[in-house]
This record gives structure tokens, C-alpha cells and sequence, in this order.
């Protein structure tokens, strides 16, 4: 699934710098609000939901070459943030909906965890 298809059809705003939605290949899906499971649960080319928005979720994002973070709840990373997300390539996106909504819009598009395990 292509990540442009998961901003259209969950309604995500984009808030990092546009690229090519359509050349972003997303494989799987991960929720966590706390950085150490991400870092050891996340997989490359997969989507991040959280509610959290402070600067360390774009490291982490970068570390793990994740596709994008969703943040959840409308909350609102930094400007700092944002120009941090553009100078790594990391693309955060944004939604109204809970991590339980959004991960239910997910799970109805087809997006699974890779490794086989429920995430």
C-alpha cells in the first residue's frame, strides 16, 4: 500500500514537507507512546501511530526509517519539530481520530505488521 492512499483515505493532514506520497511504500503499522517499544517493534517502511509529538519522535522515526508517524488526538507537534521532520525526510502527518480509530482504518485498508504479530 502506498502512502498516499492512507492520507486520502484516513483524511491525514501532512504536516512535514510534501513529496511523493505515491513513491512511499508502507508495509506495516506500529502503536506505542513510548520511544523503547517503538525502537524495538517498529519496522522500516512502516507507519508509526502515536499521540505524542515532541522532537524525539522524528529521531526515532529516522532511526528506524519508518514511512511516516501518524499523530493522533489533533495534537500538534512544534515548529521546531516540523523543521526537524524536514531536514531528516521524515514525513508526520496528522488526524483528528484516536490511535484506536486510526489503527481500525488501518487494519479495514489491509495494513498488517510483517513480522506476523499483532501490533
Amino acid at each position: 500500500m502506498h502512502l498516499d492512499e492512507i492520507i486520502q483515505k484516513l483524511d491525514l493532514k501532512v504536516l512535514s514537507e510534501p513529496v511523493d506520497f505515491s513513491a512511499i511504500s508502507v508495509s506495516s503499522g506500529y502503536c506505542s507512546d513510548l520511544l523503547s517499544c517503538v525502537m524495538t517493534g517498529a519496522e522500516p517502511n512502516g507507519l508509526w501511530i502515536t499521540l505524542m509529538a515532541h522532537g524525539n519522535i522524528v529521531a526515532v522515526a529516522a532511526l528506524l526509517d519508518l514511512a511516516a508517524i501518524i499523530v493522533t488526538e489533533n495534537a500538534q507537534p512544534d515548529v521546531e519539530t516540523i523543521e526537524k521532520a524536514k531536514e531528516k525526510g521524515v514525513v508526520i502527518l496528522s488526524t483528528e481520530a484516536s490511535n484506536y480509530q486510526t489503527i481500525g482504518q488501518l487494519w479495514e485498508l489491509g495494513l498488517r505488521a510483517s513480522r506476523g504479530q499483532p501490533h
